[in-house]
């Protein structure tokens, strides 16, 4: 995430002439950094559930429909954003609003993808599989992209359920079912969204504001959202180590989390005294660390240590 830290910075790249840069652009439509984790959550889940490693290609076709998914949704979050993305600073070199991409080449590209991801999940994995990566797409799209992001600042908090629907593929394509551990690690990616995300939007404030998107801090100020965001790690911290006497993860678990969810709270409490967003941009760091290492931990307590 150095490049997103560097628009924030107005540290804008300079973006890439030919087929090449056509190319680039494209893939950029579709958020690929966000696919990665995306990616990291979905294949711990296949991990916790086949106990292990799954057939290969299994896995194959899970990420890859996963992220096609995944890039879908990204690219229509685009096309449909395009008219704010050029006011904002962070934003304002996506493809669409610098004109390396038109926005009727850009959508049937996202449907073509879209559609493409749900095919391969339906045939190569299976029908729940591809149903809820279908939904976690049109959910992001419709109800995050489309009704909450410009109407309430709980956008993130409601539209980062949507984020939460990769572990819950990852699961049903290993097993056709789904399980308490597939479902806490929804809980886990879900309650870990707006910490992250609003720790980001208190160093873009303006930028919100100068598109009219009710993001928390520009709506109820800056302080505030360091509240909400200090008792909403709070909460995630909370809700992570109660997966132990809730006997869905076990003692390894447990301290990882203790562990991992201390420092969480080092970071979320010190943005919460720090004036400067000093804290806030270490916080929305650590917290990409975070979700990873909290994968791992779940996957090494499940498969290793049970």
């Amino acid at each position: 995430m150095s490049s997103t830290l560097a628009r924030v910075d107005g540290l804008d790249a300079r973006p890439i002439g030919g087929p090449l840069g056509l190319a680039a652009a494209y893939l950029e439509l579709t958020k690929p950094r966000i696919i990665v984790l995306l990616l990291v959550t979905t294949l711990a889940a296949m991990l916790m559930a086949a106990h292990g490693i799954p057939p290969l290609g299994l896995v194959f076709w899970t990420l890859l429909g996963g992220a096609l998914s995944s890039a879908s949704a990204g690219a229509l979050n685009c096309v449909y954003d395009a008219d704010i993305d050029g006011l904002m600073r962070r934003t304002r070199t996506r493809p669409i609003p610098t004109g390396r991409i038109t926005i009727v080449p850009a959508t049937i590209y996202a449907v073509v993808l879209g559609v493409l991801a749900f095919a391969l999940l339906f045939l190569f994995v299976n029908p729940l599989a591809a149903w809820l990566s279908l939904a976690g797409n049109l959910y992001y799209v419709g109800i995050y992209t489309m009704w909450l992001k410009r109407r309430t600042p709980l956008n993130i908090v409601i539209g980062g359920a949507a984020g939460s629907i990769p572990p819950l593929v990852g699961w049903a394509a290993v097993t056709g079912t789904l399980a308490p551990a597939a479902f806490g690690l929804f809980v886990l990616v879900f309650l870990w969204t707006p910490p992250h995300f609003w720790s980001l939007a208190l160093m873009t404030e303006t930028d919100y504001d100068k598109a009219g998107i009710p993001m928390l801090p520009n709506v109820v100020g800056e302080h505030r959202t360091r509240i909400e965001i200090a008792v909403y790690s709070a909460i995630l911290v909370l809700g992570s180590l109660a997966f132990y006497p809730l006997h869905v993860f076990g003692p390894a678990y447990a301290v990882a989390a203790a562990i991992l969810g201390g420092l969480f709270l080092y970071y979320a409490f010190h943005t919460l005294r720090d004036a400067t967003n000093a804290f806030a941009r270490e916080l929305f760091r650590y917290s990409l660390v975070y979700l990873a290492l909290m994968s791992l931990a779940m996957v090494v307590d499940r498969i290793i240590l049970r």
